[in-house]
């Protein structure tokens, strides 16, 4: 077993002090250090995010204009297209008779209605009226 002289124990209480006051100035120091550098990383992070949000805005931006650019684009060409074939029918009037033939083609209707030249369609309520059986047209 080790024996403690007075200057053994002299010794061990001034390490235990100077430890002791160590720690108690350490300590808030370190508390200061430490929220600062929580600080400074949050500040980072911070720019980070506010960074990656306007990279966002700016690919969003840039995405719409070329959406707008690709739409005028297809528009041009459909305008193109269509004084093309308005020219080669006639002007507007063939034009939009032509349309109305297309449309009609592509239904799957059996009875069809055509406008006349007034703009009113003969209609044939006759024809779909339910008859009696030996009844002449």
């Amino acid at each position: 077993m080790v024996r403690l002289t007075g200057t053994g124990i002299l010794g061990l209480a001034l390490l235990i002090g100077v430890t002791l006051s160590g720690i108690l100035w350490g300590c808030p120091s370190y508390n200061v250090y430490s929220k600062e550098q929580a600080g400074r990383a949050a500040l980072a992070e911070a720019q980070s995010s506010r960074q990656i949000a306007v990279l966002e805005a700016r690919a969003k931006l840039e995405s719409a204009k070329m959406l707008a650019d690709a739409e005028v684009v297809r528009a041009e060409g459909a305008a193109r297209a269509n004084r093309i074939l308005q020219d080669s029918l006639g002007g507007p009037d063939g034009y939009l008779r032509y349309l109305q033939i297309q449309a009609i083609d592509n239904k799957d209707a059996s009875l069809i209605y055509v406008p006349t030249e007034g703009g009113l369609p003969l209609l044939e309520s006759s024809r779909l009226a339910p008859r009696a059986p030996g009844e002449a047209n």
